[in-house]
């Protein structure tokens, strides 16, 4: 193991865990909704892609004095970006997550209950891309994208882990920020699921996607709820400290509008003044964040008893 283990190791609540094995075959959308997603309708090219809302810049002058053409170009990026950035977190931090929570990377999930669970999670997330892939391919086809920007498959979150791990000088150091990161992403991500999956206004199969993603993660936040509190319980003083003075950075990363996507996503495009449009909706007022609760992760810090040592305010979602 690359993480040691204190004798007096917590075990994971198993019945938390039992119940969310139990449940799989009967909720999981690899199981109960494949056809759904592999034939989810006509496409509707009168309707949004992405929710207008969203846009951090849509009522930007410049963005308005754009062609329609361009507008709804840029809308239709967005939808692919934000599949690319969800595909991104799947398959680049959680994914890895798991296989290392599986391989015994980390103390505290030893028992059956945890590791059932665990490759439960996993077989999703890899479902998950493959929706998302679908999804991104018959948008593709649809509107007849043959060119987009070539980096906005590693968004904000991805980049603030990548550049904490590369000042890390341990294995150990590395492999805890990953799950930090795989934690606050599968506590929170139905926040940011939820951002299209009630929205009216676009295509149906896209609702329908980040619908039916979110319902599995409703049992994937409990998972890493479970595992991360037994894990944490496991750690050394040195390891725990890691994992209380980056979760701001972890909540931040996972929450963060991401301007230099959308700077990259207008130039694309050919929208004049893209850097003013940027720069002006990044300085309104609470514009630094996309998801803005976090009280899931809020009471995870209180079950780990370490609320009162994170330099975060969750009432503000500011630093302290």
């Amino acid at each position: 193991m690359t993480i040691s283990i204190e004798d007096d190791e917590l075990s994971v609540g198993p019945n938390t865990l039992r119940r969310l094995a139990a449940a799989w075959p009967r909720r999981a959308t690899i199981r109960t909704d494949m056809m759904d997603v592999l034939n989810p309708g006509a496409y509707d090219p009168g309707l949004l892609d992405y929710p207008a809302g969203l846009l951090p810049f849509g009522e930007h002058p410049d963005f308005l004095a754009a062609s329609d053409e361009q507008r709804s170009q840029v809308n239709t990026l967005a939808w692919l970006a934000y599949n690319e950035r969800v595909i991104a977190a799947e398959e680049y931090v959680a994914n890895p997550t798991f296989e290392m929570l599986a391989h015994g990377v980390f103390p505290g999930v030893e028992r059956f209950e945890a590791k059932e669970a665990i490759q439960q999670s996993h077989v999703d997330e890899v479902w998950h891309t493959y929706m998302h892939m679908l999804a991104m391919q018959r948008t593709r086809q649809a509107r007849g994208i043959v060119a987009e920007p070539a980096t906005y498959e590693h968004p904000v979150t991805n980049r603030r882990l990548y550049a904490l791990t590369a000042e890390t000088s341990e294995r150990w150091e590395r492999d805890l920020l990953y799950l930090l990161w795989t934690a606050v992403g599968e506590i929170s991500i139905n926040k940011f699921l939820d951002l299209v999956a009630g929205d009216r206004t676009i295509q149906p199969m896209h609702a329908l996607i980040t619908r039916l993603h979110a319902r599995d993660e409703n049992a994937h936040g409990p998972v890493m709820f479970e595992v991360l509190k037994d894990v944490y319980a496991s750690l050394d003083r040195k390891q725990r400290d890691l994992l209380v003075r980056t979760l701001p950075d972890a909540i931040l990363a996972f929450g963060a509008e991401d301007y230099g996507l959308w700077l990259e996503i207008l130039r694309f495009v050919g929208i004049p003044r893209a850097r003013q449009i940027v720069e002006d909706s990044r300085s309104l007022p609470g514009s630094d964040l996309l998801v803005t609760d976090f009280l899931p992760i809020q009471r995870l810090a209180r079950e780990l008893e370490i609320e009162h040592l994170v330099d975060f305010d969750f009432s503000t979602n500011q630093r302290i």
